[in-house]
């Protein structure tokens, strides 16, 4: 079992950067590949990136490639998103999960945080 907790969303204007934080505990957390995930209102989820849980291979979705970058941290069991030249299509609730492998796809990820609000104004 994996939990897993986000932070660091919030309200930026279009240009700005912003770091989203994903804390994961349980016995086995660091073996997982971690997934970023986006919902905006209206709209389905979406794969925004993923980090093996190594570290060594990462695959952003082509929206935000170029601006955002996927990182992790095995001794803190922590995954960030670094969001950088932020759009206002960008707003949507940010979710990290995890997975034993890496996948583009959501069904894919049986552990979920709880989500976290970022918007980008214009």
């Amino acid at each position: 079992q994996v939990q897993l907790v986000e932070s660091g969303g919030g309200l930026v204007q279009a240009g700005g950067s912003l770091r989203v934080s994903c804390a994961a505990t349980g016995r086995t957390a660091s073996s997982y590949a971690m997934g970023w995930f986006r919902q905006a209102p209206g709209k389905e989820r979406e794969f925004v990136a993923y980090i093996t849980s190594s570290g060594d291979r990462t695959n952003l979705a082509d929206a935000v490639k170029g601006r955002f970058t996927v990182s992790n941290d095995n001794a803190k069991n922590t995954v960030y998103l670094q969001m950088n030249k932020m759009k206002v299509d960008d707003t949507a609730v940010y979710y990290c999960a995890a997975a034993r492998f890496p996948t583009v796809l959501s069904q894919g990820y049986p552990y979920w945080g709880q989500g976290t609000q970022v918007t980008v104004s214009s």
